[in-house]
């Protein structure tokens, strides 16, 4: 072995993992061991190794979202420990790897929890309300023909910047599994802010965060109340200012 390098020495974990059938069955929090655990490896592939010794036991497999494992679909949905894709600040659960934690640990991994999210099986919830939310306003519908050139809509490069801000959210729904209230409000804003930020959004833009506002209500989102948790556990560290934006911009389209 070259000077220098340590030997890194894989792990033992005990998971407590939620297991629940269906939608309508009753939950509950099963233990396992993971022997041989790299310090190299994500948390999903952790799972797919736990996955790999209950099928070689003849046991159901735990089921769990996943799908580009790069950290931008926003799949790899669940709350470890407690927090919402674990306690790495800015990263997804895909990102999270093992060197985060200590051989012999007890990690809790549940599903997202709230009332707009119901469970699937196991770890997997349905988020198709985002999905609907963003069909009543997060898009811009207006014919603009032939692509344009890229300098004929000028755009002030700091107003270009913000909305790329907003437009980094991924969608995942870590904000509202961390929220107490189970609120939707800073997915909604940055969907929305990402728009009100172009002069390619501004043609629908009292329509669109009206929309977007009542379909997040009306899918049983809880209110803001501005606890900040939302921001902490993001991903991609979308900021909660981006709500006062969607605020302000749902008072002008009402009252106008």
């Amino acid at each position: 072995m070259a000077r220098g390098i340590m030997e890194k020495k894989n792990m033992t974990l005990h998971l407590r993992v939620w297991r629940q059938k269906n939608a309508s069955a009753k939950g509950k929090m099963v233990d396992y061991t993971v022997n041989d655990v790299s310090q190299d490896m994500s948390f999903l592939e952790l799972l797919d190794v736990l996955n790999e010794n209950l099928i070689k036991k003849g046991e159901d497999p735990v089921e769990f979202d996943n799908d580009c494992r790069e950290g931008i679909c926003g799949m790899c949905s669940m709350v470890i420990n407690g927090i919402a894709h674990g306690p790495e600040k800015g990263t997804a659960t895909c990102q999270l790897h093992m060197r985060k934690f200590k051989d012999g640990d007890t990690i809790t991994v549940e599903p997202w929890r709230g009332t707009a999210f119901p469970p699937i099986k196991d770890l997997v919830v349905d988020r198709s309300a985002f999905d609907q939310i963003m069909a009543a306003g997060g898009y811009t519908s207006c014919r603009v023909g032939a692509a344009a050139d890229a300098n004929a809509i000028l755009v002030p490069k700091d107003m270009a910047e913000k909305a790329m801000d907003a437009a980094a959210c991924i969608g995942c729904g870590a904000c509202v599994a961390a929220c107490p209230n189970g609120s939707a409000s800073l997915f909604v804003a940055a969907k929305v802010t990402q728009f009100a930020f172009l002069p390619q959004g501004h043609a629908e833009r009292k329509q669109r965060v009206l929309n977007m506002v009542h379909k997040m209500d009306e899918l049983g989102f809880g209110d803001c109340s501005n606890h900040g948790e939302c921001e902490a556990v993001c991903p991609k560290e979308i900021s909660i200012k981006h709500i006062a934006v969607m605020r302000r911009e749902y008072f002008k389209a009402a009252i106008s």
